[in-house]
């Protein structure tokens, strides 16, 4: 890809992070970065951790009528959690030649996750065989746009792969981003999407969409997916800050009406 191309792509996936990161709501970006242990209370906390509602009402006899001011002689704090509990995002791309339509969207969405300076993000992508690119993410638009794998598509394979790298499934969210044509075997496949939220993991699938911007797909394993309470569905980039923020905080998914995009 050009390198103008790939400088508008970063553009793209700034503007998206900035949105995401701006959605997520207090509580999740207290997680992610070290929550407040709201029960414990400090005499002498840093600036950003004192409760000044406490504060204050511990400091009322401190009032200064001439200066209409509470001088705070005591300060009361929220103590921080001892160990930040950060998210996990498992991103599994589909870069078989049935995507070919769908590259730049996939990547796009694949880039914004990765660049997430709150989340742990795992790279995979895969057709019949999976590469994980993890350790390439220093700039995930130049490799999301630099690598196209083609052929065939094994999802089940993907997904027993990104199944093993998971070790806190309830602090874990996998996207897969495919068009859900399984070259695999079908069964495991739904088996294996089954277990992973049997054991707290968050599961979503992004659609593929074609040149168009409608959803392209096989819709009897997206309905599938649907009956294990793992949504698929298609999703346009100014949708999808709203989509991982739910997904990060465990809210409902604001699902686009699927008919509407036909």
């Amino acid at each position: 890809m050009p390198e103008r191309a790939r400088e508008s792509a970063r553009a793209v996936v700034r503007t998206v992070v900035e949105e995401l990161e701006r959605k997520l709501a207090h509580r999740t970006r207290a997680t992610l970065t070290g929550a407040l242990d709201r029960s414990a209370r400090i005499s002498r906390p840093r600036h950003r951790d004192i409760d000044w509602n406490r504060t204050i009402r511990a400091n009322l006899k401190n009032y200064l009528p001439a200066y209409r001011t509470v001088v705070p002689e005591r300060l009361i704090g929220h103590g921080r959690a001892a160990q930040s509990v950060r998210k996990e995002v498992v991103l599994c791309i589909d870069q078989s030649g049935s995507m070919a339509a769908s590259v730049v969207y996939a990547s796009v969405f694949g880039a914004v996750l990765a660049s997430l300076r709150a989340i742990d993000t795992r790279l995979v992508v895969f057709d019949t065989a999976v590469v994980d690119l993890t350790d390439r993410l220093d700039d995930p638009v130049d490799v999301l746009f630099g690598t196209q794998l083609g052929g065939g598509t094994d999802i089940n394979r993907a997904l027993a792969y990104c199944q093993s790298r998971i070790t806190r499934p309830a602090e874990t969210v996998v996207v897969l981003v495919s068009d859900l044509y399984e070259g695999g075997i079908r069964d495991e496949m739904l088996k294996r999407v089954a277990a992973m939220k049997a054991s707290g993991v968050q599961f979503v699938t992004l659609l593929a969409l074609s040149d168009e911007g409608a959803p392209a797909y096989d819709r009897e394993h997206a309905a599938a997916l649907a009956a294990l309470d793992a949504p698929a569905f298609a999703c346009t980039p100014d949708l999808f800050p709203d989509v991982m923020a739910a997904a990060l905080e465990k809210r409902p998914l604001p699902i686009p009406d699927m008919a509407e995009q036909r």
